[in-house]
């Protein structure tokens, strides 16, 4: 029986030469991510998600910058990207240097960026295997202005998306609205990223099929290796927790967006010894304890977020996971506005 994705997280080099002259000295934001202090050299350096969040968390800490993953983005150099992310650059177009970009991810990280053409736009969204909370804020900035700047810098255009939403909390300083050119909406239900359709169309001048003729394939065989320990069932996981919002999906809905026949993922969910039905349960009570963990973040608006139609069903569902419903359970956390809950009436 297969695992789930290894909690690896890669800090190329290049990191911490960006950290150095922005002025940040990468021992005292070691120090404050409580990290080992000689961590930033060893250039084969992994963490796990946790300590990658912290060392997230303590570069906003120490940057005194309203956006400092904006500014880290704009100050790296391109071609000291890694090769998963180097190979967008060199896609035929925007939208193919962002499906390059998805794919080869989770070679740096365990985690999956999704990109979904819809009426509204192309949207974007990431979401992390390993998670117990909500990603930093910088991480997020650094996510989607890489993202935009691979459309800037590929085309050659000012590329600019349709709108931004963030989960986090208006800071009132307008970096993000300079920055993407574009309305961004803070205190959303999530972080997404919408691209304007025709942009995903416009060309990259420096289309390089060669050298992509090069880097494919080596970069699609390290991601073979990496998938064949990865579970079936987190990957179902993944996909639900991404399709709960709009309703119940059904096995036919997951099989379609793993790129597999549903009888082929039937089989494969029963050969790990699971079914389809406990797989929505974990994923739901596990996408609902991260949404919890945000004390923004309505509890009826998480029940929304999980598929419920109304309040009622997810705090019997939570009361079973937990034993307590989901005031008393960020209460027992110590996160802000716990005391604010106001269950539903209780129907039989």
């Amino acid at each position: 029986m297969s695992t789930m994705p290894a909690d690896r997280c890669k800090i190329p080099p290049a990191f911490w030469r960006v950290i150095e002259r922005m002025g940040y000295p990468p021992a005292a934001i070691l120090r404050q991510a409580r990290l080992p202090a000689t961590l930033h050299l060893n250039e084969q350096v992994v963490v796990t998600t946790e300590q990658y969040f912290a060392l997230w968390n303590a570069v906003e800490l120490l940057a005194n910058d309203p956006a400092p993953g904006i500014r880290l983005v704009l100050g790296a150099d391109t071609a000291a990207y890694p090769p998963a992310s180097l190979a967008a650059f060199y896609a035929r177009d925007y939208r193919d240097g962002l499906m390059r970009l998805a794919r080869f991810k989770r070679l740096c990280t365990p985690e999956q960026l999704h990109i979904a053409e819809a009426k509204e736009g192309g949207v974007v969204t990431n979401a992390w295997f390993h998670a117990t909370r909500p990603e930093p804020a910088i991480a997020t900035d650094v996510t989607f202005a890489s993202l935009v700047e691979l459309g800037r810098r590929g085309t050659g255009q000012p590329v600019n998306p349709r709108k931004v939403d963030l989960a986090r909390p208006d800071p009132g300083d307008g970096v993000h609205a300079d920055y993407f050119r574009c309305a961004v909406r803070f205190g959303a239900p999530r972080n997404a990223l919408v691209l304007d359709p025709a942009d995903l169309d416009r060309p990259f001048p420096g289309h390089n099929p060669e050298l992509l003729a090069i880097l494919t394939p080596a970069l699609a065989a390290a991601l073979q290796e990496l998938q064949t320990h990865s579970s079936v069932g987190a990957q179902v996981k993944m996909a639900l927790k991404r399709s709960l919002a709009s309703g119940r999906p059904e096995l036919a809905d997951i099989a379609q967006y793993l790129g597999m026949s549903e009888r082929t993922l039937q089989r494969r969910i029963t050969e790990e010894q699971t079914t389809f039905r406990e797989l929505l349960v974990e994923a739901r009570r596990e996408l609902g304890r991260q949404l919890l963990a945000d004390p923004s973040t309505d509890i009826d608006e998480v029940a929304c977020l999980l598929g419920y139609q109304d309040a009622s069903s997810f705090y019997r569902a939570f009361r079973d996971w937990e034993g307590v419903t989901p005031g008393e359970w960020r209460e027992r956390k110590g996160l802000p506005g716990a005391a604010n809950e106001s269950p539903p009436i209780w129907t039989h």
